[in-house]
């Protein structure tokens, strides 16, 4: 059982901990203090969900549906080319974050929205989480304690995120500071759909 547990949390660790799109938007979001920890607290739910899914079957249905993967594939391309042209718009203004935090601060509903979509129209997710951690963990002699040790990789890293972003803000709250992660956060969206669409 222990075994399958550590598996899980290794293997989810070193996919999770890579810079992404999700890590972004909550590194974002931290720095804003604008809902930071429900958004954490949903890319763990997700990320468990859908390992769930991928270590009980998923996995199979997604290698065998190119329309599925194809769908995946260009509105995930969509998505994060709206998202960084978002934060390149940002990056472009002189807001800083302090003025972010007392006007213009969205309702948890809307954050909680983007973080859904950053999560599911990322087709990464999807490879990573459901067909990579997935098939990984149906090979394991416990699959559910492989579940609990991604889950619980996912759990450390998304509120460690948060967190210590959250913590750092007093420090970062720049504007020059704000404009360039917003500029790197645009670059990032831009690079990881370029390559959605030339594969």
């Amino acid at each position: 059982m222990w075994h399958s547990y550590m598996n899980g949390l290794m293997v989810a660790a070193g996919l999770i901990m890579a810079i992404g799109t999700q890590n972004a938007f909550v590194l974002a979001q931290s720095l804003r203090r604008e809902h930071h920890l429900p958004v954490a607290a949903l890319c763990v739910l997700c990320d468990a969900v859908l390992v769930t899914l991928g270590v009980f079957g998923l996995a199979n249905v997604l290698v065998h549906s190119p329309l599925l993967l194809s769908v995946a594939r260009w509105g995930g391309a969509a998505f994060l080319l709206w998202y960084g042209a978002q934060a390149l718009r940002r990056a472009c203004s002189r807001q800083s974050l302090q003025q972010g935090q007392h006007s213009g601060q969205r309702s948890r509903r809307a954050v909680l929205l983007s973080a859904l979509a950053v999560t599911l129209l990322n087709p990464h997710v999807y490879l990573d989480t459901v067909l990579l951690i997935g098939s990984l963990g149906a090979q394991q002699a416990e699959p559910g304690a492989y579940v609990a040790g991604a889950a619980s990789a996912s759990l450390l890293w998304f509120f460690t995120l948060a967190l210590g972003a959250a913590w750092l803000a007093p420090w970062l709250a720049r504007p020059a500071t704000w404009r360039l992660l917003d500029l790197m956060v645009a670059v990032m969206m831009f690079a990881v759909a370029a390559q959605l669409i030339v594969a």
